[in-house]
């Protein structure tokens, strides 16, 4: 007879080039979420750095670098600064509504919008409406996708203007994938204010931390999540204050 497995079997990717420094590789170690204890496999995998997409759960396994960095903000600890409660004003009139993981024509639009003025020529640009129905719609755990939308008027929903896929964790709110409206008029800032947003809310829900995925040292497209303190950082001996001196100003 034999034995049910206890423990998820872990897979390691090939080396690819990495998006985030150049003239180095990536290579992930990852496993399959599935079974009847997978959001507390989740939670378990999430403690230690790993991140899901869709059905897997994976993590940096570069043999030759290790810049990449999980980060989570201590949400009950935070303060905004003064340019951090101006944002939050200004965008307090926004309609927000955490909605069940369904994918809209609407969302995927926007996030097309996104992808071609920050990301042009991204992995991701090649998405179709299924991939990204796949991309929310295939959690195995609890998941989200918060909606941030402009003030109705005369009774009509308001224009999506922002979105994220959020995982909601034992411990924690877990940001898996957000997108926004990069050159509205009058809302400059919708990135920092969708991340404000969650830490609030995980504040305001008795979770302590947001997890903000990898900081990758010396890429500057990863500078904005060391904005938002106080931050824990991954390291051998588990999670600890973030360190501003580790920070290299290496162009990405």
């Amino acid at each position: 007879m034999t034995a049910p497995v206890r423990f998820p079997r872990f897979f390691v990717t090939n080396s690819s080039p990495c998006p985030y420094l150049p003239g180095k590789s990536e290579r992930k170690v990852f496993t399959e979420l599935n079974g009847p204890h997978t959001d507390e496999m989740n939670d378990a995998l999430g403690r230690i750095g790993f991140r899901r997409s869709q059905n897997v759960a994976y993590r940096p396994s570069c043999p030759d670098c290790k810049a990449c960095v999980s980060v989570r903000v201590l949400a009950d600890e935070f303060s905004p600064n003064a340019t951090q409660r101006k944002l939050l004003r200004r965008n307090q009139d926004l309609v927000v509504e955490a909605c069940q993981p369904w994918a809209t024509e609407e969302q995927y639009a926007l996030l097309q919008e996104y992808l071609s003025k920050r990301h042009p020529g991204g992995g991701m640009t090649e998405m179709d409406e299924m991939d990204y129905s796949d991309m929310v719609e295939q959690s195995p755990v609890k998941s989200y996708v918060i909606e941030y939308r402009e003030p109705a008027v005369d009774g009509v929903k308001g224009r999506l203007i922002g979105a994220c896929l959020t995982d909601q964790q034992g411990d924690g709110l877990s940001m898996i994938y957000s997108f926004f409206d990069a050159d509205h008029p009058s809302r400059s800032g919708l990135g920092n204010f969708i991340i404000m947003d969650h830490i609030l809310r995980a504040k305001n829900a008795g979770l302590p931390y947001v997890y903000l995925g990898y900081w990758v040292n010396g890429s500057s497209r990863m500078e904005y999540k060391i904005r938002y303190q106080p931050l824990e950082q991954l390291g051998a001996e588990g999670w600890h204050r973030f360190d501003a001196k580790q920070v290299s100003r290496q162009p990405a």
